[in-house]
């Protein structure tokens, strides 16, 4: 049989993952020869052999994969071979439009931590051991294709010996881009009390600090990290007062999965998302054994632990010997610092110490969270060790960038069907935070060399995001698409899911721009990406003081409690903490229309039953009542009325006589954590009644109130009972860290011209 050449391309997770020398071992061992090389869009490759050995080749490649890599598509052309004798890998070449896949921070690997811990090892107790399989990817990535120039690294000239398994194919370290030792990489620098010059004594003195009750100020793989002794509650408290963050859990890192374990209940998939390569924080309940200070997270029946991400992580878990909080080095509101003098600055009131060292951070990166419900195991936060990783859309995109939302901001860009979504940025609520969204945008546009031709945002006028969308010098020649917030939310799962629609979204949450110009968040929206129809909401009420009721859960309770007609005395009111004057003052602004917007938020009828029942009436944070109610509650099987009012197609959940039954529970003398479960189980039968009504056969759950464990898993077995397909978000949050994602969709949607309905 004779020769034949192949050209080959392929795209997907395939830099930076020891794609190259995989395809370097195969083909020699098969006796083929050509060349290798990555380029901005993938990986390229000409090979010459005979024909059966070429397709077995390309065969064997798409099922011997390196781990962490992923094939998305391969485009095989044969053809005449090109005479190349010997194979190679070849110098990455540039060029056309950057397509790759950037790889996330992936945590340190077995073999790596060998090299750590083996005292006969060069790398032994070096904190920046990394290798082809682990390390730092896209915290330190300055600009396409992914190589050492074009990192933070490239100050960094490797030693002989870094250089010699630099260029070995056979190396694990093979085109490693963040490689290096002791001799040649980066080092520690400690800012606190005692003196230390290398990097092991600056370890011991952190932990010392740790363990003797001081807040340390690590500089992690993503930025700046707070840590403090997680069993000593005077040290954690204080820490929350210099944060200004009183009540909101704080995460835990911990040193392995043993430990973990001692810690929290952990299902065998929790154990395998801890351990593996993203190594985010793990939302699971919480045991019993008194040693984790009630400060960490107070009241709540869940911790999120992690492990540690990194070599500098694993070496000062081991010598404080016991769990740390790991929480962001920044200010509330603020996004994590990542320059060393801004970070000096910036948490000089908080911390008492600092870790730092000399390799830069080019992105702020926060831990991911992630937390199962309804089986699997869904992002809530999505950060280090998942972005930017894409989401596929199902066809091919126009260059867009999508701005994301106000709250839990993210930013998506384009590339052909990939929507790059960012890393978690924060809540646009501080100058800092802004600026950093700023970065954000000039980083993934500047990255992949997008121009959009699009800019979606929400529709949302007064958010930092539409702003910024509507700004003279960001891109100006691109058009303005107004995404509807709800919209987005089903947009999003339904491109989480890779399901085409159309589907009934229940979208829940907070607030959301309604395009009546009210305040949306209890929503019932058939459509898909190309467009909607507001098939049901909540009953709307009014809701004094507005924004206030997210930090004041009693004035969702009064408003509730008005409309449906209660009797506002002293007895209803006492059990959420009123006073007569309170009533008195919520009141007139209902009926006199000041100062209340109206709204249909699934999240303050939540904000207001933990109000009425007493679990909880103030928040230091958006969301903090309705998981206080989550965690109260106990699982029930029997609920509360919710009728279904009907009208000209539009059906609309009448809640007034759920209150009213709340109120008389209480009154009664109920539980709270009774009358908490009851609440959940009305919500989840309602749900399915109501996609009873609608009749279609595919019921997307997303926005931020399907965070909620309890609601998520009870309206799915309702729904599936009744023998609905149902859809939860997986790879990027129900919240609006997912809202990039679903206006990216929409605007690809409308680009294509597919007519809308209702948006």
């Amino acid at each position: 049989m004779g020769h034949h050449g192949a050209r080959i391309e392929i795209h997907g997770t395939v830099q930076g993952v020891g794609f190259r020398p995989f395809v370097y071992r195969l083909a020699t061992e098969m006796g083929l020869d050509g060349w290798v090389r990555n380029d901005a869009n993938g990986v390229f490759m000409e090979i010459d052999g005979p024909e059966a050995d070429l397709h077995r080749f390309v065969a064997r490649m798409e099922a011997e994969l390196p781990a962490v890599a992923a094939i998305d598509d391969i485009d095989v052309e044969m053809g005449m071979p090109a005479g190349h004798a010997g194979f190679h890998i070849r110098h990455s070449s540039g060029g056309s439009e950057p397509t790759a896949v950037i790889l996330p921070d992936l945590a340190t690997c077995a073999d790596c931590m060998r090299d750590v811990t083996d005292p006969g090892d060069r790398r032994h107790r070096y904190p920046f051991t990394n290798c082809t399989n682990c390390g730092p990817r896209f915290s330190i990535i300055r600009e396409l294709p992914y190589d050492r120039p074009g990192t933070a690294m490239a100050e960094f000239a490797m030693c002989a010996t870094c250089r010699a398994e630099y260029d070995d194919p056979l190396d694990r370290r093979f085109h490693a881009q963040p490689t290096a030792c002791p001799a040649c990489g980066p080092h520690l620098t400690w800012r606190g009390h005692g003196t230390a010059t290398d990097d092991e004594g600056i370890i011991a003195l952190a932990a010392d600090a740790i363990r003797s009750g001081s807040i340390v100020a690590l500089k992690g793989i993503g930025g700046y990290q707070l840590l403090v002794d997680a069993e000593n509650t005077s040290a954690v408290d204080r820490l929350r007062e210099r944060k200004q963050r009183p009540t909101k859990p704080l995460a835990l890192m911990v040193r392995d999965l043993d430990v973990a374990a001692s810690v929290v209940h952990l299902s065998d998939s929790e154990r395998s998302v801890l351990g593996s390569i993203h190594a985010p924080i793990v939302l699971a309940r919480r045991r019993d054994d008194g040693l984790i200070s009630p400060s960490v997270a107070p009241g709540n029946d869940t911790l999120g632990v992690m492990l540690p991400t990194t070599p500098l992580h694993h070496l000062v878990c081991r010598r404080v010997g016991r769990p740390m909080v790991a929480t962001s080095g920044n200010r509330t509101d603020e996004p994590i610092a990542i320059d060393d003098g801004e970070a000096i600055e910036r948490l000089a009131h908080i911390a008492d110490a600092f870790v730092t060292h000399d390799r830069p951070v080019e992105r702020h990166m926060d831990d991911s969270v992630v937390r199962r419900i309804a089986g699997e195991i869904r992002i809530l936060r999505r950060a280090r060790g998942y972005a930017p990783l894409p989401i596929a859309l199902r066809d091919p995109a126009p260059s867009i960038l999508a701005v994301g939302a106000h709250l839990k901001s993210t930013v998506a860009v384009t590339s052909g069907r990939n929507v790059f979504v960012s890393q978690h940025i924060g809540d646009l609520e501080t100058i800092e935070a802004d600026r950093a969204f700023g970065r954000v945008i000039d980083d993934l546009t500047r990255m992949y060399d997008v121009r959009p031709e699009i800019v979606a945002h929400d529709l949302h006028p007064a958010y930092r995001s539409t702003a910024r969308a509507g700004a003279a010098d960001l891109f100006p020649e691109a058009r303005r698409v107004a995404v509807q917030h709800h919209h987005a939310h089903l947009a999003s799962c339904l491109a989480d899911n890779d399901h085409p629609g159309p589907a009934l979204g229940v979208t829940w949450d907070g607030t959301g721009y309604g395009t009546d110009g009210t305040v949306w968040g209890g929503e019932f929206l058939l459509g898909d990406a190309t467009g909607f129809e507001r098939v049901g909401h909540l009953r709307p009420f009014t809701l004094p003081g507005g924004d206030a009721a997210v930090r004041d859960p009693r004035r969702s309770a009064i408003a509730v409690l008005h409309a449906s007609g209660a009797r506002l005395d002293a007895d209803v009111p006492a059990a959420a903490g009123f006073s007569a004057g309170d009533v008195r003052l919520l009141t007139t602004m209902i009926e006199r229309g000041i100062n209340t917007p109206v709204t249909t938020s699934a999240g303050r009828i939540f904000d207001a039953v933990a109000a009425i029942v007493g679990v909880r009436t103030h928040a230091t944070f958006e969301g903090e009542a309705a998981i206080a109610l989550e965690h109260a509650a106990v699982p029930c099987d029997d609920g509360y009325p919710l009728p279904i009012e009907s009208t000209d197609g539009a059906h609309v959940l009448d809640w007034r006589p759920t209150i009213l039954a709340v109120a008389d529970d209480i009154a009664s003398g109920a539980a709270p954590s009774v009358c908490a479960g009851r609440f959940h189980r009305t919500l989840a039968e309602a749900i399915g009644r109501m996609a009873s009504i609608v009749g279609h056969d595919v019921v997307a759950l997303t926005g931020g109130c399907f965070q909620n464990r309890l609601l998520t898993e009870q309206t799915a077995g309702v729904l599936e009972g009744r023998g609905f397909t149902v859809l939860v978000h997986r790879r990027v949050p129900p919240n609006d860290g997912g809202i990039s994602l679903g206006q990216a969709a929409i605007a690809a949607a409308r680009h294509r011209g597919t007519a809308l309905v209702g948006a």
